[in-house]
C-alpha cells in the first residue's frame, strides 16, 4: 500500500460516514415535518388530546417530544426529536405545524 493510500482510504471512510449521518439525519427531519402536520390536522379535526399526541407520536422519529396548543383560531403542533447517531454529533431537530381549527370556520349565516 503506498502513503497516499493510507491517507486517502480513512478520509473517504470518513466522508462516506459523514454523509450517511447527514441523509439519516435529513429522514428524522422529515419525519418530524409529517409528525407535526399529522398532528395538527387531528387537532383541527376537534379530536381529543391523547388521539392528537398518538398521531404526532405514531409519525415522529423515536424519541421525539409532542407538544400541542392552541393559539386563537390555530391548533400548533411542535415536534422535537435529537438526530440519530454518536453523541458528538447530536442536533436536536425540530418542526411546527399550524392548522385553523374545524370550530372556528363558518359561523352564524346571512
Amino acid at each position: 500500500m503506498t502513503a497516499e493510500a493510507a491517507v486517502v482510504i480513512p478520509v473517504l471512510v470518513a466522508f462516506a460516514m459523514a454523509w450517511l449521518w447527514a441523509l439519516v439525519a435529513a429522514s428524522a427531519q422529515i419525519r418530524c415535518v409529517d409528525a407535526a402536520r399529522a398532528g395538527a390536522r387531528a387537532a383541527a379535526r376537534s379530536e381529543p388530546e391523547a388521539a392528537v399526541l398518538s398521531a404526532a407520536r405514531d409519525a415522529a422519529p423515536r424519541g421525539a417530544r409532542v407538544a400541542v396548543r392552541r393559539a386563537g383560531d390555530l391548533w400548533r403542533v411542535t415536534v422535537e426529536a435529537p438526530t440519530p447517531g454518536p453523541a458528538a454529533l447530536a442536533l436536536t431537530l425540530n418542526a411546527e405545524a399550524a392548522a385553523l381549527a374545524e370550530d372556528s370556520v363558518g359561523g352564524a349565516g346571512p
